[in-house]
């Protein structure tokens, strides 16, 4: 028995040591804002200050339209994600996309806390400081769920609102991430604070796209930048720990006119989740995109705005 403990012992200390190496080896500090702002803004870029936080924000397109666009982003995502987007619809609309609190340039909050409460109060503060008392939001993934909870909480804001692969209902046939089932493993999921290799963030940008083509060397070097921005990391651990409120059973409160885009390749909210979404949201409109995964804005941007196109006039 002694023998026994003695090499489970041995074996244990050995496996502490390696990994104590590769930590060594694999350590990477916070990359401070500043230092990515010039790698990661454009002439449109612009910072709110705004409970406690910078806002990274653009405004683009029509300044005179009176029904601008509000665009949200999905979880370890940025405002990059709606790039394709701004370009293909800023000669008709005014377009507002941001980096939401947690991700980006905008970072973690003051009390690194995160539910759709705070989410509500954040976008309501947001719009207000920009003066728009009522859009279009359109959001994807965590961004999409925003979207609805924010359509609930102030329905006289909103004209129209679009859902693109949103978070809402239960993903028990999702087949994930690399890096999303890291960060929501227990105890494993710690060492995401020090350690965010490049080949883990490729791996999970692969498991968005339906065509891995589109995961590019620039991509994943934005995306870890993005990851490792002061306080994002530990922004985003906070949230896969503690995770958001599911309440699928308000989705059928929704009043405001809703779109549903769906990639039918989506292997991190599959599919099926649109068909929920156009049955509980009373007189919706769902269009599925073929052979396109998580990020449709991105893996097919001009199908895309056609379809927003013909819903928003």
């Amino acid at each position: 028995m002694k023998k026994i403990l003695k090499a489970i012992g041995y074996l244990l200390g050995s496996i502490l040591v390696i990994i104590i190496v590769l930590l060594a080896f694999l350590f990477e500090k916070d990359k401070s804002v500043a230092s990515l702002k010039p790698l990661y803004t454009n002439s449109s870029s612009a910072f709110m200050p705004l409970m406690g936080m910078q806002v990274h924000y653009r405004d683009e397109g029509v300044a005179t339209d009176s029904l601008p666009m509000i665009l949200l982003h999905g979880m370890s995502s940025s405002l990059n994600t709606w790039d394709s987007v701004v370009l293909l619809l800023k000669d008709k609309k005014r377009l507002i996309s941001l980096d939401l609190p947690a991700f980006g340039l905008t970072g973690q909050n003051l009390n690194n806390e995160y539910s759709f409460a705070f989410y509500n109060q954040f976008l309501d503060s947001f719009l207000n400081r920009l003066k728009i008392n009522k859009c279009i939001i359109a959001g994807n993934s965590l961004g999409g769920a925003i979207a609805w909870h924010y359509s609930l909480a102030q329905p006289n804001k909103l004209s129209q609102l679009i859902l693109v692969d949103a978070a809402g209902y239960s993903n028990k046939s999702a087949k994930g991430s690399l890096g999303f089932k890291i960060a929501s493993t227990p105890v494993i999921n710690n060492l995401l604070l020090y350690v965010t290799p490049k080949i883990l963030v490729k791996k999970s940008l692969e498991g968005i796209y339906f065509n891995k083509n589109m995961v590019t060397d620039a991509q994943v070097e934005r995306f870890h930048d993005m990851a490792i921005s002061a306080g994002n990391r530990n922004a985003a651990l906070n949230i896969f720990k503690k995770g958001f409120e599911k309440q699928p059973e308000l989705i059928k409160q929704i009043s405001t006119p809703t779109l549903i885009i769906w990639g039918d390749q989506d292997q991190l909210i599959p599919v099926e989740n649109a068909y929920q979404f156009q049955q509980n949201i009373k007189g919706s409109k769902l269009s599925i995109l073929h052979n396109i995964g998580h990020v449709p804005m991105e893996e097919t941007p001009i199908a895309f705005t056609e379809i927003i196109k013909g819903f928003i006039k």
